[in-house]
């Protein structure tokens, strides 16, 4: 007669996995797997203008966005992106179907308080909660901040990495040359300062005092506000 042995008790701590637990685990592995690849990755066809982009393992937003039909030549699409680290531009064209990395980032309004050195100053609409942004994210736009403006903050996770000011702003002309009365053309122009410390060109009728509507992405000087 054979001697029962008696059955073996896992080791505290341990879960005894069975082949076919060991299946599941596998099998949900390559779903999560399949799910964050739908997540974050997607057709040059899926991306905008102001899109956040992983190229060439950086982080990056497109500024510019062109589908293109040359000729009998198969569509292709040309793309301009900013580099958020270091704010280089990069040109490239890309397949309508080749594949790239979406960021999703974290879209804040924020109020511009005031600025420091490197840095700006900004308070969340919502939680009033101030952070100090890094002034190299808000680029050319920079010169033409203006407190108590809303600024949409860009977020990866806690990093600011985007900043979009309005597309206009009013600002005051502090120092100007003085205007020609009667001169209203707008093709001869002048330097100005503003009350943002901002140096622009305006027309010769505008004077110390003005309120001026501008640009805040080329700087450029649109018409007086009145």
């Amino acid at each position: 007669m054979k001697k029962e042995l008696p059955a073996r008790i896992p080791k505290a701590g341990r879960l005894a996995i069975s082949p076919f637990s060991d299946f599941i685990a596998n099998i949900k592995g390559i779903i999560n797997f399949a799910i964050l690849k739908l997540k974050f990755m997607g057709k040059v066809s899926d991306i905008s203008k102001g899109t956040f982009v992983r190229y060439n393992r950086e982080l990056a937003v497109v500024l510019e966005y062109e589908h293109r039909t040359p000729g009998n030549l198969r569509a292709f699409y040309q793309v301009k992106l900013r580099n958020i680290k270091n704010g280089k531009l990069i040109e490239q064209r890309f397949r309508p179907d080749e594949e790239i990395e979406i960021v999703r980032v974290d879209i804040k309004e924020q109020q511009f308080l005031y600025k420091e050195p490197g840095s700006i100053v900004c308070m969340d609409n919502t939680t009033f909660e101030q952070i100090s942004i890094p002034e190299e994210i808000f680029g050319s736009s920079l010169p033409f901040l203006k407190e108590g403006m809303t600024i949409l903050i860009s977020f990866d996770g806690d990093n600011p990495v985007y900043a979009e000011p309005p597309i206009t702003v009013v600002l005051e002309i502090t120092y100007t040359e003085p205007g020609i009365k009667g001169d209203t053309a707008t093709r001869t122009v002048k330097a100005a300062t503003t009350e943002a410390g901002s140096q622009i060109k305006v027309p010769l009728f505008i004077n110390i005092g003005d309120k001026v509507k501008i640009d805040t992405r080329t700087g450029e000087y649109i018409e007086r506000v009145k």
